[in-house]
């Protein structure tokens, strides 16, 4: 009896949060956390979790101007080593906003490993903005290569991390904002003071954030004050920008 071959697997992009808008001009791809190393496949409901919070709030504020978000169900739940696997999905998720919505600028939104594979990702010809929160990015090796950053030339991007998480290393970030901003600066990185990875001590204040800078970035609407300082500061000024308790209380909604 012939043996039945293996299913490939595939990525696949979660259903429109929120309320699909008549005529999408913008997408966001919200990336999971993921691990290291793993071949297994994640759960859909649990790697979503993380993330949906700030899809919906996204969702909501972008509506009015067509957006659509989704989150990206990976093939894996590792990063596993040169594969990149998390990455190389963000990569096809971007190709399918294109196939499904033509040419509108993407912006992938990653959290821990995806966002790491939200920033390996980021030179995706559609891709226009990247945000990554709290990102897992590998120890620093003489004998490996550098995290890349050339792909984010000509893109926005922005970085937020808590100065007290244990699981992703804050320095890390900062030393990959620091090469980014020489290529790009449009570069951005804000540090939440005594939060963790989950950034949950000023998770309004995050998603605020999270928020002025998408918008920001695909439909033109004016960044607030710190961002527009982050953005024109020079190194280390920009890349070490305090989150301030209440940030996003009088930005217009």
């Amino acid at each position: 009896m012939a043996q039945q071959a293996t299913p490939v697997r595939t990525a696949r992009l979660g259903r429109t949060l929120g309320s699909e808008p008549a005529a999408v001009s913008g997408v966001v791809l919200l990336l999971p956390a993921g691990e290291e190393v793993s071949t297994r496949r994640p759960s859909p409901m649990v790697a979503a979790a993380s993330v949906r919070g700030l899809g919906r709030r996204l969702a909501r504020a972008g509506h009015e101007h067509g957006l659509a978000t989704h989150v990206v169900h990976y093939r894996y739940r590792g990063w596993n080593g040169s594969e990149a696997h998390l990455a190389r999905d963000a990569a096809w998720a971007a190709d399918e906003a294109v196939r499904r919505y033509g040419d509108v600028p993407v912006c992938l939104v990653g959290l821990g490993m995806g966002g790491r594979a939200a920033l390996r990702a980021g030179g995706h010809e559609a891709v226009s903005s990247v945000v990554a929160l709290a990102p897992w990015l590998p120890g620093e090796d003489v004998a490996a290569p550098p995290e890349p950053v050339k792909q984010l030339v000509g893109r926005r991007v922005l970085v937020v991390h808590g100065t007290h998480d244990a699981r992703t290393d804050p320095e890390l970030s900062f030393r990959l904002a620091a090469r980014a901003k020489k290529a790009n600066r449009e570069v951005c990185r804000f540090e939440v003071h005594a939060d963790g990875h989950g950034l949950s001590q000023y998770r309004d204040e995050v998603l605020a954030l999270a928020e002025d800078f998408v918008m920001g970035a695909l439909f033109g609407r004016a960044l607030s004050r710190p961002v527009r300082d982050a953005l024109a500061a020079p190194p280390p000024l920009g890349l070490r920008m305090p989150l301030a308790a209440g940030f996003g209380r009088s930005l217009r909604r």
